[in-house]
Order: structure tokens, then sequence, then C-alpha cells
């Protein structure tokens, strides 16, 4: 999903998850959970915007709290399948990725994403488009076989 794209509000910090399962949001994030429940993969893709993830994703990323709730809180076993991730940045400049990249392993882990390929980044966006960057497709290639694979 296009979190650009798509009407997802942050988390109200309203604490109905700490005592029960879901979001008293209701809105496109419904979709993301239903997805979460049923997939075996998810893939964090972002542009960095003053070397963080986009704030519509961080929104998305900030919804995922009912899981964490659900563990810390109410002391359920986990709610989501494991799975694996993989975390492709790009940007411009010579900005850094490592705190995106930590913010997004974050994210993956409240997915129950155990499994996390190293990240892919393609910078220098602003002088060279991503699809030309070769080590940059190599990496994503990786990620794809890592993704792909037992």
């Amino acid at each position: 999903m296009r979190t650009y794209d798509s009407n997802i509000a942050p988390c109200t910090d309203c604490r109905m998850c700490r005592i029960q399962q879901g979001c008293s949001v209701e809105d496109e994030m419904q979709e993301i959970y239903s997805y979460l429940e049923v997939c075996d993969n998810v893939v964090i893709a972002s542009p960095l915007y003053f070397t963080e993830l986009t704030g519509s994703l961080l929104n998305v990323g900030s919804r995922l709290q009912t899981y964490f709730s659900a563990h810390y809180f109410r002391h359920e076993e986990p709610l989501l399948s494991r799975k694996k991730g993989a975390v492709i940045l790009t940007g411009g400049g010579f900005g850094n990725y490592e705190s995106a990249y930590k913010t997004a392993v974050c994210l993956l882990k409240s997915m129950n994403a155990q499994d996390v390929f190293s990240a892919v980044f393609c910078g220098n966006t602003d002088r060279m488009p991503a699809k030309d960057n070769k080590e940059a497709l190599k990496a994503v290639r990786r990620a794809a076989e890592f993704l792909s694979s037992p």
C-alpha cells in the first residue's frame, strides 16, 4: 500500500489497545491490519526526508501500537505469524539513513518480522535516478531472494 495515497490517521494515544485487541480509529489502516494477518513478508520502502521515513509512513507505524500493546500490556502471544522483512530507502544528497533504518526495523519487529534483510539504501537520487544505481539494484535483487527463500 502506498501511504501517500491512503487515508490513515496517526495513533491518538486513546489507549484502547492496552485493554482490548484492535484500534479505535476506523480508517484505511484496517486494510493493513487484515493484510498483516495473512502475509509472509513485509517490505518498508520509503524516500527519506531530512534523514527520516515519510510522515505518512510514520502514521502507519504509530498505529502498530496495537501489536506492542498486545505483548506488553495484555501479555498475549504475538497476534501475527512470524514474517520476514526488508527495508528499501532512497534519498538525495549525502544524507544519513541509519536513523530511518532503525525506525523501519522497529516497525518490522512490531509486525513480527523476526528476520530482516539489511537495508537497501540508494543515495544521491538528486544526481542519479535510483533506476540507474547498479549497486542498489543488486541489493534489491538480494532482498527479493532473501524474502523468497524458505
